[in-house]
């Protein structure tokens, strides 16, 4: 090795000088790979696997997130209905369980919220039970909005009850061990029960001792839509109750059942043919706006006045509009879809205002006076 010249250095750290410009490319050493292909290769790789990972881990929790906005008159059919220039929009939300990656989107969107499964869904609740019900509401809801709309644009509506719900039993009494919490009693000794005012007049004026036969709907074990009808005999005893004071007083001469009882929804026979096809939609929250919708129909005055007007709202027989779920989302929907107002019901008023910010105008409604006032206020 001796005679060599050392190979050159620069600053103690080995060098290359050889020039390799004369050399034929075929003969010249590989050219060494960027490293960032390599990086970014690894660092997707390795998201691929967290997210492969992740997904079947399902978190116990709901996201609320805006749902579709529909015009009211796309899905309500009224017998020679009034077109309007303008639209009454409802509001859904969209509801679904979450895995892990999806409850982490969740948590940083501010036009998502959270909830326990058992805050929306009770653990004996499953799914398809949980949608049944929720189609339920909504058909009670469309009975109740004809029924509310009908109403104000001055029709008359009969009402048919259906039964009379025993609530529960009195102790000692004659309906212990013969009648059941959840019975509906639809008939005493043949003659139909509509109202529980039904059952005390064919009631009140038996004497003790008198045997009748109750006719009852009682629920087939757990279910809570099929029921059996029986046919139950019980001896009537001695009226009790109470005076001013909580003491215990008899009326000899008057029969008792012994149920304590509770009104069921009567069957409203309407005197036209409304149809409302909410399709898929369940829950009783578009029911202010189906009645509106309704109204705007039956009467000459167009309410909307060329407006995109949104909202959402239970609807009581009473006239009085209920809260709902998912208000924030709902408003986020109502702007997002062009809406310059929403109304939303009292309860849910600061919720709704906080959510729209200076994007949307909101109108606090109690009754459905409240949210007719406003329509007809607008020029």
């Amino acid at each position: 090795m001796d005679g060599l010249a050392p190979p050159p250095t620069h600053d103690g750290v080995l060098v290359d000088d050889t020039d390799w410009s004369d050399v034929p490319p075929s003969l010249r050493p590989p050219a060494k790979l960027p490293r960032w292909p390599f990086v970014l290769g690894g660092v997707l790789l390795a998201m691929a696997i967290a997210i492969v990972l992740a997904w079947p881990i399902n978190m116990p929790y709901y996201a609320w997130s805006a749902g579709p906005v529909t015009d009211s008159a796309d899905v309500i059919s009224v017998p020679g209905g009034q077109a309007s220039t303008g639209d009454l929009l409802f509001l859904t939300v969209e509801l679904r369980e979450v895995n892990l990656l999806e409850f982490i989107a969740a948590n940083l969107d501010d036009e998502v919220s959270l909830s326990s499964i058992e805050a929306v869904r009770p653990p004996d609740v499953s799914r398809e039970e949980l949608r049944r019900r929720n189609l339920e509401s909504m058909n009670q809801s469309q009975q109740r909005a004809i029924y509310v709309a009908l109403l104000k644009a001055g029709y008359e509506v009969e009402l048919l009850g259906q039964g009379v719900l025993v609530d529960g039993l009195v102790e000692d009494s004659p309906a212990e061990g013969v009648l059941e919490p959840l019975d509906l009693i639809t008939a005493i000794d043949g003659e139909p029960i509509g109202f529980s005012s039904d059952l005390v007049a064919l009631v009140g004026d038996r004497p003790p001792g008198d045997t009748i036969t109750v006719t009852v709907e009682r629920p087939v074990g757990d279910s809570v839509t099929e029921v059996e009808t029986i046919e139950v005999e019980l001896t009537l005893g001695v009226w009790r109750g109470a005076d001013e004071d909580g003491n215990v007083i008899e009326d000899p001469d008057r029969g008792m059942i012994g149920v304590f009882l509770g009104d069921v929804d009567p069957v409203p026979v309407f005197p036209i043919d409304i149809v409302i096809d909410a399709e898929n939609v369940g829950g009783p929250s578009a029911g202010m706006m189906f009645t509106l919708e309704i109204i705007n129909q039956l009467t000459p005055e167009d309410l909307t006045k060329g407006r995109r007007i949104a909202g959402t709202g239970t609807i009581r027989t009473d006239e009085t509009v209920g809260p709902i779920g998912g208000m924030r989302q709902k408003v986020f929907g109502a702007i997002a879809a062009g809406a310059e107002y929403v109304l939303a019901p009292a309860g849910n008023y600061d919720e709704a205002v906080e959510a729209a910010g200076d994007r949307i105008d909101v109108v606090r409604i109690e009754t459905i006076d409240d949210a007719l006032e406003f329509l007809r206020s607008l020029s």
